[in-house]
């Protein structure tokens, strides 16, 4: 069937409403809509890890409206924190009008790096290392004749020499390995302890840490958009106004690692959210993206805004993305493999892409509301549910009290337990 991200009002829905929408408007099947209403099982998760005594649950919910080059995509997102979602539907309905968003992903390529202390002439061992390229490589690749079968596999080799370290002088060889649609650390962890051996006897050194690298630079995905001005006013807002102050807003986090760090962070919350529902490893996404922002020696934003030719805000983001949709819990946890299925992912260089379009919305979302109304308006709006059941309100109390404390503009829990007191007649409401 034809899948449509264009869901209007679908925030209006009730959980079981918006499951039986969500069936309607993609490939997902009536077995699928019982996964999503019940999620990982406790005999499932005590296969995935250890001393398992129980589940802890986190909102699994649909980011709507996102094209991805030129294809509609419903977006799964797991997380705790209020207006994510919300935030990122809404971008991607601005982007949408323009044609969406577009974005590439490299090929698969993981760093495996293996540690060489006690190096007594590192100069030659660098040479010998060089010159013993394919037999490093044909030895890295005797470990997974599977992966080599399948296209993948060590593809190049690199050597640097570390002359001071507190460790002494070293030497760190780098394999690069084309993992396909893995994530790669296990067939990168087999490759570097299957070559220590060898580059032992070529440099004359000790093999000590034998590792993935998490700063996946030769795996990056980037995503670009073009909005209307139009397409971003708001009430009292000129389009043309709020792209200059995005752009502005953006200016900040090009020159302040305070601010970028916040930036990169909220770029963060929509990567992790799919990150953490297809079952990949969102602390190696969190740690390369870091490192990925500070490479040339001083903290960067992840993306950069400006004012096109035309008066359109332009956008765009690189980063690492070392994603796979095989092995570990993407292929365990039923929710990881529905995601991956409502998402229509063949290949985890969709799944990049569609990341780092994700990544880019979500920064758009911050910065939309960060230079117009202020953050706090929308955030605290959907907050306040939070607030209310931290007072104890229940069933429609919830709502009532919530949108008390937005009207009021007075979210606080000690309000909060005040509203939900003279809702049920147990005190007298104040005003305060």
């Amino acid at each position: 069937m034809s899948v449509s991200s264009r869901l209007p009002r679908f925030y209006d829905l009730a959980p079981d409403q918006r499951r039986s929408s969500l069936i309607q408007h993609s490939d997902l099947s009536s077995d699928d809509e019982a996964v999503l209403a019940q999620g990982l099982t406790l005999e499932q998760a005590n296969r995935m890890i250890e001393n398992v005594v129980g589940l802890y649950g986190l909102p699994y919910g649909i980011a709507t409206n996102f094209t991805v080059n030129g294809r509609d995509v419903l977006i799964p997102m797991v997380i705790e924190e209020p207006s994510v979602v919300a935030g990122a539907s809404k971008a991607a309905l601005a982007a949408r009008q323009s044609g969406g968003f577009q974005a590439e992903a490299d090929a698969s390529l993981m760093i495996g790096q293996v540690q060489l202390l006690q190096v007594s002439d590192p100069e030659e061992a660098v040479a010998a290392v060089t010159r013993e390229r394919e037999a490093i490589l044909a030895q890295a690749n005797s470990k997974d004749p599977l992966l080599v079968s399948l296209g993948g596999g060590a593809r190049d080799i690199s050597v640097r020499a570390f002359g001071d370290s507190p460790a002494g002088p070293m030497l760190v060889v780098h394999i690069i390995c084309d993992v396909l649609d893995a994530m790669g650390a296990n067939a990168v962890n087999t490759a570097v302890e299957a070559v220590s051996p060898l580059l032992e006897q070529l440099t004359g050194g000790k093999a000590n840490l034998r590792i993935i690298s998490n700063l996946a630079d030769q795996r990056l995905a980037r995503a670009g958009v073009r909005i209307r001005p139009s397409d971003l006013e708001l009430a009292g807002w000129p389009g043309p106004t709020v792209v200059r102050r995005i752009v502005e807003a953006y200016a900040l986090a090009a020159v302040d690692p305070y601010r970028a760090a916040t930036h990169n962070k909220g770029i963060m919350n929509g990567v992790d959210a799919v990150v953490l529902a297809t079952g990949n490893d969102w602390r190696a996404i969190e740690a390369g993206a870091h490192a990925f922002a500070a490479r040339d020696g001083a903290y960067r934003p992840l993306s950069r805004w400006a004012v096109g030719k035309d008066g359109y805000l332009e956008g765009d983001l690189e980063m690492p993305m070392a994603v796979g949709i095989v092995g570990g819990a993407t292929r365990v946890h039923p929710l990881a493999r529905l995601s991956l299925k409502l998402m229509g992912i063949e290949h985890a260089r969709q799944l990049a892409e569609i990341l780092a379009a994700v990544g880019l919305a979500q920064n758009l979302a911050a910065l939309w509301a960060l230079a117009t109304e202020g953050i706090q308006r929308g955030h605290m709006e959907l907050h306040a549910r939070q607030v209310a059941i931290a007072a104890g309100a229940r069933g429609e109390e919830i709502e009532m009290v919530a949108q008390r404390m937005a009207e009021e503009k007075q979210v606080r829990l000690d309000r909060a337990q005040s509203l939900l007191a003279g809702l049920r007649g147990e005190g007298r409401e104040t005003n305060e």
